[in-house]
């Protein structure tokens, strides 16, 4: 086994455990694998030892990897800040898109989504501790922002990401996932089946919380340049 295949199965023995502690059914949350930064060669490692799911940040870099990896059935995620001029190739080579953080994104992905390709898996990026440093939609505006994003013809609005400010405590770091599963479940719409939050360092928490998808880069394939 590599380095990679054995820190996969950990990994995701860890997600099995946090399922198990707070009763949730096993398997119940996915592991994307975050590539960026990282050579297509420790990808195909991942995906020899079971991995399929793959987030990338930057599209110049995971065009270049989708294209050496094309003979892979990989599903791959875009995770990182949508720029306008961005889109369009956003729309065409990625079967999600979390990172969502205002309508005229939506729109956009939407109408540029190529016919052929089924609807685009898209998470809502949610500002859940209100830092400026931080773009997405705010807590208040989500129940009309939801409203909006699910009438798009090309968009499978799933649910909502987020990125709370870190902490270190355990209870802490459940706070802010509590309150955007929360605020979500009160919708009352049973399309939004997605929880896309929860890295290395919280990832019991957010699982805790609700979380279906925990994004873990370092800790799988190291610390990045």
């Amino acid at each position: 086994m590599t380095s990679i295949a054995i820190k996969l199965d950990k990994i995701n023995a860890d997600i099995r455990r946090a399922e198990f502690d707070v009763q949730r059914p096993a398997f119940s949350v996915q592991l994307l694998a975050v590539s960026k930064n990282k050579p297509a060669e420790d990808i195909i490692k991942a995906y020899h030892a079971g991995q399929r799911a793959f987030g990338e940040s930057y599209l110049q870099e995971a065009l270049l990897k989708q294209r050496e990896l094309s003979c892979y059935q990989i599903c791959w995620h875009f995770i990182g800040p949508i720029q306008s001029n961005k889109t369009r190739q956003i729309a065409e080579h990625f079967s999600w898109v979390h990172s969502i953080d205002r309508l005229k994104i939506a729109k956009r992905l939407s109408e540029q989504r190529p016919e052929k390709l089924p609807p685009l898996n898209i998470c809502l990026q949610v500002n859940i501790s209100n830092e400026s440093s931080k773009s997405g939609f705010q807590l208040d505006e989500l129940a009309d922002s939801v409203e909006q994003v699910s009438k798009l013809a090309n968009l499978k609005l799933r649910g909502v990401m987020a990125i709370p400010q870190p902490v270190a405590e355990y209870e802490q770091q459940r706070k802010p996932y509590h309150l955007l599963y929360q605020a979500v479940k009160a919708l009352n719409r049973a399309e939004l089946d997605t929880f896309s939050f929860g890295m290395t360092t919280d990832l019991r928490a957010a699982i805790a919380e609700g979380s279906t998808i925990v994004r873990v880069g370092t800790a799988l394939f190291g610390a990045r340049n």
